[in-house]
């Protein structure tokens, strides 16, 4: 009996959400191999190969495949972590073991992904959190005003805010941050893999991803990179006496790495997966994803525009993996329910206060101008079936080229 599972063509149904995201064939296929013991020189094989080509998402330094090479630590002194846990529990690992109570770290956040940022951080340090409009760019004068008293300690920021689709301006505000000698650890979960984020250029300490977002992976599984000075403060810290967890421990975390493990049983069938999907992404080559995320994400919004409806959030800060677009007046999230029913296309909701009010169209992963296409020319008609009063009839005009 064949048990492999079976991907639903793009064409089919078609998932532009922002995560999980449509897995390949051969992902899929990976997570079916045979398990193997997790300390097993075989599985270390599959953890140095996995290891590396994270460093190639996180647009790093390349390192040997080989296992006993350390492909975890390139020459660039940046050190891959894979977590077994959902991106979540990579920020919070991230932050836990750089941070005590008396350190006071800086969270401004315009969406609800950041205020997550801020409500992990302020289990373990003294959290001042810069509360902005949901949608709208973070104030950087603010922020600039806040890290020059010096009395901030850290700074922690949401890179991708797909609850309303924006995106930080991270190269900016790690200028700031760099000018004032303040350490900034980032929430990459939705933005590496799609979005440039040049961790070792722009002097961030250390940064997160989940497998299931642009990189296509398995959910439940995440990674950390983590710079050599974010890895001396934690070390300083702990020959300090301060406490830290057990679980989420990052000296034994980095300690395995080296040897091509994890401190704790891996998620070995998820490691099968994301190594495919992390493979797909170097064959495919960084730059040219970013590239694709980018163009599907600007053709979306002309298209939206053209037909009379509004991308939410600040035009200067749009998101290239993911669009929200406010609801038509007359529409609620009902509304994703039918698209998903009757025309096989799944996008998501709002959130909090933004629910009944918006969608949001995922432009990452493996979506192809193609599927997007046609994903589009289902959206515009389900809209206007609704009864949408759409300013053009688009839908039978759309192309793959607005995509490229």
């Amino acid at each position: 009996m064949n048990l492999r599972p079976k991907a639903p063509s793009p064409l089919d149904q078609i998932f532009l959400i922002p995560g999980p995201v449509r897995m390949s064939q051969a992902t899929l296929d990976a997570m079916c191999e045979p398990a193997m013991t997790a300390r097993s020189q075989a599985f270390k094989k599959v953890m140095a190969e996995t290891l590396s080509l994270l460093r190639i998402a996180f647009g790093l330094t390349p390192t040997s495949t080989i296992a006993g090479t350390r492909s975890c630590t390139g020459d660039d002194n940046w050190t891959t972590i894979l977590v077994n846990g959902s991106g979540t529990a990579a920020v919070e690992m991230m932050i836990l073991n750089r941070f005590s109570r008396h350190d006071r770290i800086l969270v401004p956040t315009n969406g609800k992904f950041g205020e997550r940022v801020a409500k992990i951080g302020s289990r373990y340090c003294n959290v001042e959190h810069l509360q902005g409009l949901w949608g709208e760019p973070i104030d950087q004068a603010l922020i600039e005003g806040r890290l020059s008293t010096g009395e901030i300690d850290g700074m922690m920021v949401c890179h991708n805010e797909t609850s309303t689709g924006v995106m930080q301006d991270v190269n900016s505000l790690a200028k700031i941050a760099t000018a004032y000698d303040v350490p900034f650890l980032l929430d990459s979960i939705t933005s590496v893999g799609g979005i440039p984020t040049k961790l070792a250029e722009w002097g961030i300490e250390a940064a997160a991803i989940g497998a299931q977002k642009c990189t296509a992976g398995p959910s439940g599984l995440a990674a950390l990179a983590v710079s050599q000075s974010y890895v001396s403060k934690v070390r300083e810290r702990r020959e300090l006496g301060v406490p830290c967890a057990f679980y989420l421990d990052i000296l034994p975390a980095l300690e395995k790495s080296e040897d091509d493990q994890t401190p704790w049983t891996a998620a070995v069938n998820l490691v099968f997966g994301w190594r495919q999907a992390l493979r797909e992404l170097a064959d495919e080559g960084l730059s040219n994803r970013e590239q694709r995320c980018r163009s599907l994400a600007a053709g979306v919004r002309k298209l939206l525009m053209h037909a009379g409806l509004t991308p939410y959030g600040h035009e200067s800060i749009w998101s290239d993996t993911v669009v929200a677009v406010e609801l038509p007046s007359g529409l609620d999230d009902h509304f994703r329910a039918h698209l998903a029913t009757d025309h096989g296309v799944h996008v998501i909701g709002g959130q909090d206060n933004l629910k009944h009010r918006i969608f949001r169209i995922g432009c990452m992963g493996l979506t192809t101008p193609a599927e997007m296409a046609e994903g589009c020319t289902r959206l515009f008609r389900a809209l206007r079936n609704e009864g949408a009063a759409l300013t053009r009839n688009i839908e039978n005009m759309i192309c793959e080229s607005d995509f490229n």
